[in-house]
């Protein structure tokens, strides 16, 4: 929100009209709804391959804002993203832990043939990932919700002109989309 050129919403609107560009110059040899008949033939297919050059660099750059914003990984217990870095939630580390402690303790139990120690790390690394998604969802959820709250908080400081009330919606924003953005990383390595 705060940063406009990753913000998602704006590369959608780049993407449309790069495309809509696209489209118009190849009917019409021009984007402009009145084409001058002044121009020669010649004139007219320079304008149509710079408009659809103008087109592509336009869309091209919009899938790279798009993919830019919605880039986010996760850091010593941080979400990071184009927005900034974000604190997870504790479950996602103490989670990943335990499941890496269970796998120890089920390998150690396989290779020494002891079944309570194999058993136990199965067990540990099944409640590991119960705890890490829990926390996911954790950071999910307050991210969408932490983005609501910056774009309803943000607007209405706009129309109130309230600068300070804007700068907190923008950053709470922002921590939204990274949280968002963090969890998300870390479910899609996952569920491929």
């Amino acid at each position: 929100m705060s940063d406009k050129e990753t913000s998602t919403l704006q590369s959608y609107v780049d993407k449309a009209t790069g495309a809509a560009q696209s489209v118009l110059g190849s009917l019409t040899g021009n984007t402009a709804d009145n084409v001058t008949t002044a121009l020669s033939h010649a004139s007219n297919v320079h304008s149509l391959t710079m408009l659809q050059k103008q087109a592509e660099d336009r869309k091209r750059e919009a899938e790279a804002k798009d993919n830019l914003s919605h880039a986010g990984g996760n850091v010593a217990g941080h979400s990071v993203s184009a927005s900034g870095v974000a604190a997870n939630d504790p479950n996602r580390s103490a989670g990943s832990w335990n499941q890496t402690v269970g796998s120890g303790k089920e390998t150690v139990g396989n290779m020494l043939g002891m079944e309570g120690l194999k058993k136990e790390g199965q067990d540990q690394n099944a409640q590991g990932k119960a705890q890490e998604a829990q926390g996911q969802l954790s950071d999910l959820g307050q991210g969408v919700s932490d983005r609501v709250q910056g774009a309803v908080g943000g607007a209405v400081a706009g129309v109130t002109g309230d600068a300070e009330a804007k700068k907190r919606a923008e950053e709470t924003h922002d921590r939204g989309k990274t949280l968002q953005r963090g969890a998300e990383s870390d479910i899609q390595k996952q569920n491929p």
